[in-house]
């Protein structure tokens, strides 16, 4: 009776023992080795199955191209393809599993062109593209911004021309079935070619009357050679890029620019009038102050019929000192006292000594001097040139000290030390304190 119950209670336990099996569960992962999928490639493998003793790989394409370990580590692919990965996973217990994966290995896009501009950048700007993308299997787009043409499809685009000035975009597609790769690059058209230029005369020389010099300043615009002309001026033609011309005869001189690149060539032109010469220099409403406000840095007692310009005392230096040619003492601002001196007596009337001062005569009063003068304000209003100045004797006998008081208008005559004659109209006399001055114009010859 025992031995019949040992030996159904063994039974019992095999038959239950065959009925639990171990199973073949899990997968495997893939992964790229590194974050270019481009060939070569090498898959890492991470195996996840459980319940298996023996792993036969298969690797489509890949490199070892089976294994029977269970973590065959990376495998490596050199050629573009969709490859599958098996693995075929056993136990002792019988139990069989398969799993597969598949790989996409791609073409690797290394994608380059080279631009190159034939001749310069000025419009119209035409391009060589040279390919140097390496790769079988790939197709290429290429977008010309602002070309022609604008688009185009193939390896080897024809030249493209671009002709309106800025950047323009040049960028390619490139393609392998699976991704797509972009490049741009980026040329510049230089602005349209534009013939330009602006002109002044020479200081002395802003009153337009013959001969005048001229500057000439180029503004032209893309532009790399230049072509002049000038109408009565000499030189009569030039090549340089700011030429300075001498007009000696009044009227109308047309000046032509033609500028040039290594494309094409525009004309620009302008005429300038030349005046005839009157020798005469008109400058109006000039202010002279007295002593006090010369001094004081208000307004100026000095003037240069040279530079056109006031000077007070702390704007006199050892450059221009020798540039002043009237002085005017006015004593006090109730104008009780006031005349006209030479600039080397300048230290004599209250000023400080001008350093290689000019010798100027004046004439501060024509009825005074017994000089048979007589210039009026009338002839000084006539005057449109220095005809009315030649005849005038004005010579030291004539000069003298003389003062004149508050009595305006007057006529005042002086001859600088290098000849010129003119005259000095006051036309007011303003009363304000240590800010008091006289208003006048100057007449004088210019040689």
């Amino acid at each position: 009776m025992k031995k019949t119950l040992l030996l159904l209670l063994f039974i019992a336990i095999t038959s239950c023992y065959q009925e639990t099996a171990i199973a073949i569960e899990g997968d495997f992962t893939t992964s790229y080795a590194n974050e270019d999928e481009s060939i070569p490639v090498i898959i890492k493998i991470d195996n996840k199955i459980t319940g298996a003793d023996n792993y036969e790989w298969i690797f489509e394409g890949g490199n070892p191209s089976s294994s029977s370990q269970k973590n065959p580590g990376e495998i490596l692919y050199s050629k573009q393809g969709t490859y599958t990965i098996k693995l075929v996973a056993t136990n002792v217990d019988g139990e069989s599993n398969e799993f597969s994966k598949t790989v996409v290995i791609k073409e690797g896009i290394k994608i380059d062109f080279t631009h190159e501009i034939i001749k310069s950048n000025y419009s119209p700007v035409e391009v060589i593209l040279k390919n140097t993308t390496v790769g079988e299997g790939l197709t290429f787009t290429w977008d010309f911004q602002g070309g022609l043409p604008a688009v185009f499809t193939g390896k080897t685009p024809p030249n493209v021309v671009f002709t309106t000035p800025g950047d323009h975009n040049i960028t390619l597609t490139v393609s392998n079935g699976f991704e797509s790769e972009k490049q741009t690059k980026t040329i510049t058209v230089a602005s349209y070619l534009v013939s330009l230029f602006s002109y002044e005369p020479n200081y002395e020389d802003d009153d337009y009357e013959a001969p005048v010099t001229i500057n000439f300043t180029n503004k032209s615009i893309s532009a790399t050679n230049y072509k002049w002309s000038f109408e009565g001026g000499n030189p009569a033609t030039s090549t340089e890029e700011n030429p300075k011309v001498i007009f000696t005869t009044a009227g109308n001189h047309e000046v032509i620019l033609e500028a040039f690149n290594d494309k094409t060539s525009v004309i620009y032109k302008a005429v300038i009038t030349v005046l005839p010469d009157t020798n005469l220099r008109t400058l109006t409403n000039i202010k002279l102050g007295i002593n006090q406000a010369h001094n004081n840095n208000n307004i100026g007692a000095m003037y240069s019929t040279t530079t056109r310009q006031v000077y007070k005392a702390n704007e006199i230096n050892e450059e221009n000192s020798s540039l002043i040619d009237i002085v005017f003492q006015g004593l006090n601002s109730n104008f009780t006292n006031n005349r006209f001196i030479s600039p080397d007596q300048a230290n004599n009337y209250g000023f400080f000594a001008l350093k290689n001062a000019q010798s100027t005569i004046f004439v501060n009063s024509q009825n005074l001097c017994n000089c048979g003068l007589n210039f009026t304000e009338a002839q000084f209003d006539a005057m449109v040139n220095d005809n009315p100045l030649q005849s005038l004797n004005i010579s030291y006998s004539a000069g003298g000290a003389q003062e004149f008081g508050f009595t305006y208008p007057r006529i005042i005559l002086f001859k600088t030390q290098d000849g010129r004659k003119g005259a000095i109209k006051i036309k007011d006399m303003v009363k304000n304190g240590s800010g008091s001055y006289i208003l006048c114009d100057i007449k004088v010859q210019k040689q």
